[in-house]
């Protein structure tokens, strides 16, 4: 008894190089493909020989990797990062499904497993304490480990962890923050601040009780974080975070009116009810430092010659890529952040750390509205794009990978090509396909959320929490569900979407990038960024020659 293992004739011509060969075998396989036609195997050589290649540059030794850049899509699970690509190939012109995002191009990837210690599913505080600390910790709790009681100011002295974006300081790199949401939330906040509530942004969120217990809030952290790691770290010798860029102005500003309005929805833009301007604060602590709040302000920068630069872009979160257009002062996309990060930083011969987070996925998400969640997600890769072409690969790692997921579904049975925000459309067929209640469904859905509703060209999703929840099948036929106002249907009525618990996907390329591979706990990727930076040991030599 045998088998047979039949492979195609230009496979053979491949493997064995026959000269009798020609090009119409390539024909014959290709027949049966949509346009535009791909020759599946020559693409797999190529995808091979790409990755050989880029590992054949990685450096492997201890602190091989001068500049570190960690990009976090909040939110973006695997679904996400699926459908953003498709949507990406649709709008140029591509079917869609052979694109590439910028990131899946890079030439080693693994999983992280994403659950809090005290939580299946886990919240973005948690989960970026543990990405940047490497120690696992509690849902709701930012720097601090698990023995920490979430609400209770008490609980945080002794249990503060050191952050990797504070090992660079102290081995004399460069530091940056980039993030469209507001710099005090969770993500940006987990690199800076250690808070027993993730919540806790300015002094009118905190209890009573834990300001008379000392604690400070997360945005008079980031003003005050050079004098804090040198409280920690006498000997140190640190210039401070060197870029902060997003959004979070209210945070900064007393609850008064002020003089500068033009950005903001009312004259009383600040909600700090202890009277201080920490943005004034930030500017006597850096003189020569920069402060900018609207577009005419950030295209004035010159990296050449800014030490340190303060962009507070929004009251709140900084728009939604789709909707930045929108806004009255303007706001600098989160690719132009990222350049003129790097620029600033790379000013530094000790090279620089740079965490780049794409916050304004995750509200998308939380709003069940696919359109903004992928054209962030999009924007994401372009941004990932601009890091690779603005730093040299053989001294810069570069990790993209997110925090948690989303219950954010890609189903059905749509033909290749199909519009991914679409109708489904079955292979073969032309209408769109329906379910049994007689009705079409979206290739993209959610298991929970405010559910269906048609708010047609508006591109700010969160209007949808001014309505009503409205979970379950509705009439779908007449509406386009490719408009960017389209929020998808979904089946359990919350006032909000929720996270998934799924693992998502870490993408690494550089020094050190062959240590992403396979499935790990989600604080491994920090140990991964100290090998390769020698994080650690940088911070002990230069704390000892001091």
């Amino acid at each position: 008894m045998y088998i047979r293992f039949f492979k195609p004739l230009s496979y053979l011509c491949s493997m064995l190089a026959l000269s009798a060969c020609d090009d119409s075998t390539q024909v014959v396989e290709q027949s049966t493909l949509q346009a535009p036609q791909i020759n599946w195997y020559e693409q797999g050589q190529a995808d091979i020989q790409h990755t050989i290649v880029a590992s054949e540059k990685i450096n492997n030794r201890l602190g091989s990797a001068k500049n570190i850049i960690l990009f976090v899509g909040d939110g973006m699970g695997i679904s996400t990062v699926t459908a953003a690509r498709i949507l990406d190939g649709q709008r140029k012109g591509q079917s869609g499904e052979e694109n590439q995002l910028s990131f899946g191009q890079f030439p080693f990837s693994g999983l992280s497993k994403t659950y809090n210690v005290d939580a299946q599913t886990p919240d973005s505080a948690g989960t970026m304490t543990a990405l940047i600390t490497g120690v696992k910790t509690d849902a709701g709790v930012l720097g601090v480990n698990e023995k920490i009681q979430r609400g209770d100011c008490t609980s945080v002295a002794g249990n503060e962890l050191v952050t990797a974006l504070e090992l660079a300081e102290l081995a004399g790199m460069s530091t940056g923050i980039v993030t469209t949401a507001r710099v005090t939330h969770a993500t940006p906040g987990a690199n800076y601040a250690k808070s027993a509530d993730r919540d806790w942004e300015d002094v009118s969120d905190m209890p009573q009780a834990a300001i008379n217990g000392g604690c400070k809030d997360i945005a008079q952290q980031l003003i005050q974080f050079e004098d804090n790691l040198k409280q920690r770290f006498p000997t140190a010798n640190i210039n401070g975070i060197e870029v902060v860029m997003g959004g979070g102005r209210r945070h900064f500003l007393p609850k008064e009116k002020q003089a500068n309005t033009s950005d903001a929805v009312s004259d009383i833009e600040g909600d700090r009810t202890d009277g201080l301007n920490l943005i004034s604060q930030w500017q006597s602590i850096y003189p020569q430092g920069v402060y900018v709040m609207d577009t005419a302000g950030f295209a004035n920068i010159d990296p050449n010659k800014t030490q340190h630069v303060l962009g507070l872009f929004n009251e709140s979160h900084m728009r939604y890529e789709a909707d930045r257009s929108n806004d009255k002062a303007g706001e600098p996309s989160l690719s132009e952040m990222t350049k003129a990060a790097i620029e600033i930083l790379d000013n530094n011969p000790n090279g620089f750390f740079l965490n780049v987070e794409a916050g304004r996925i995750d509200h998308g998400h939380h709003a069940g509205n696919a359109h903004n969640a992928l054209t962030d997600a999009i924007e994401l890769s372009h941004a990932v794009q601009i890091a690779l072409e603005n730093t040299n690969p053989e001294e810069t790692l570069i990790i993209v990978t997110a925090d948690h997921s989303h219950v954010f579904t890609m189903a059905g049975y749509p033909k290749r090509g199909n519009p991914i925000l679409g109708k489904v459309v079955n292979v073969g067929k032309s209408d769109p396909a329906l379910a049994g209640d007689g009705r079409p469904y979206t290739t993209l859905g959610y298991i929970n959320g405010k559910g269906f509703h048609d708010r047609h060209e508006h591109t700010d999703a969160d209007a949808v929490y001014d309505e009503a929840i409205v979970a379950g099948r509705h009439l779908t036929a007449k509406v386009d569900t490719q408009a960017p106002g389209f929020h998808q249907e979904a089946l359990v009525p919350l006032e909000s979407e929720t996270h998934g618990g799924e693992d998502v996907g870490i993408y690494a390329t550089g020094p050190g990038a062959h240590l992403v591979s396979g499935v790990h706990e989600q604080n491994y990727i920090f140990h991964v960024m100290n090998h390769a930076g020698g994080l650690t040991q940088k911070a002990r030599r230069h704390l000892m020659q001091k």
